[in-house]
């Protein structure tokens, strides 16, 4: 992924996104766009979220004692994390820029915190899956999963914070519902990847968390919107908009089938598909209305200027305030 400069420290790591950097006025692009590869990171960002849901359901499963749906989600987290690490490197260039990351932790990083989120979760997923399949080792394998779902929350939503950390402005102005946009899409993703494939005896919780992580999803991306103005454009026009409007369909989709056909096999894995879907068409629906509005001055330039008048007008009713309270008094 593109690297995103910042304040000193961290040898070895290799940032994300760039610094904002100037390149023309005149209706010309500011902002550099980021060189992110695709489709590599939006891949990537799919299936940190599908492998923390997963490790959240797996963990459930194994208390319920659900042992088909258990497998699933253990397979879903260990392979997830696994396939997603294969893009981040490739993205990075070098498989030597990732192992460096680990080398130091920089709190104030989402890169580098990412890192020591995603390398403890891979080796603890794989390790739980191994003890499931095999049945060695059964404490291990049980604390190993534990530990994979205490990770499981923060791999999902953690490149949220990655991706609003940035001048890339309808990725940054939407931090606030963003990490709830991230986490209930990769629990939609989980809950819908186990509907698919593990048996309907089984598959209850799958629907309930598949269910859940679309209404915060859908109630996410709506709020979000709507709070942005004019920064909602390239989630609602364009290319971006397109993938954005047909996430929401597929996701849509998953729920109406979900609640129609409860005993159908067929309803179950279609609905479970498109929860899958939707949540791989989400990241790059967000993935690609980030770089519009990265390529569109008028993101930059109109914000600021709101935020400037904004500004300007506090500190007219500051001073306007200060002065009536001082006026002498008959």
């Amino acid at each position: 992924m593109s690297p995103r400069g910042g304040g000193g420290g961290g040898r070895g790591e290799t940032p994300m996104v760039p610094e904002a950097e100037f390149e023309s006025y005149y209706g010309r692009q500011i902002l550099k766009t980021p060189t992110w590869k695709t489709p590599d990171v939006p891949l990537y960002l799919f299936l940190g979220g599908l492998a923390g849901g997963s490790s959240l359901l797996a963990e459930g499963a194994a208390l319920q004692d659900l042992p088909a749906l258990e497998r699933v989600a253990r397979g879903a987290a260990a392979a997830g994390a696994g396939i997603g690490t294969v893009f981040l490197v490739h993205d990075l260039g070098r498989p030597e820029r990732f192992l460096n990351m680990l080398r130091v932790f920089k709190i104030t990083s989402p890169l580098s915190v990412g890192s020591f989120i995603l390398a403890p979760f891979s080796a603890l997923s794989t390790a739980a899956l191994g003890s499931h399949l095999t049945g060695r080792l059964p404490r291990l394998g049980r604390l190993s999963g534990v530990g994979a779902a205490a990770f499981g929350p923060p791999l999902a939503t953690y490149t949220a914070a990655l991706i609003t950390n940035t001048a890339v402005p309808a990725w940054h102005e939407g931090h606030r519902e963003m990490p709830f946009i991230f986490g209930g899409s990769g629990a939609a993703a989980a809950g819908g990847l186990a509907m698919a494939l593990a048996p309907v005896s089984q598959s209850g919780p799958a629907k309930r968390m598949a269910l859940a992580g679309a209404a915060i999803d859908l109630a996410g991306v709506e709020l979000m919107n709507r709070r942005l103005g004019m920064l909602a454009e390239p989630y609602e026009q364009g290319k971006s908009g397109r993938l954005m409007k047909t996430a929401r369909a597929l996701t849509v989709t998953g729920v109406g089938l979900s609640l129609l056909g409860r005993r159908s096999r067929f309803a179950r894995a279609v609905a479970g598909a498109a929860y899958v879907a939707g949540s791989v068409t989400l990241r790059f629906g967000i993935f690609e209305a980030g770089l519009a509005s990265a390529r569109d001055p008028k993101y930059v330039v109109v914000p600021q200027r709101e935020r400037l008048e904004k500004r300007a007008a506090e500190q007219r009713k500051v001073t306007g305030g200060v002065t009536g309270s001082s006026s002498p008094t008959a």
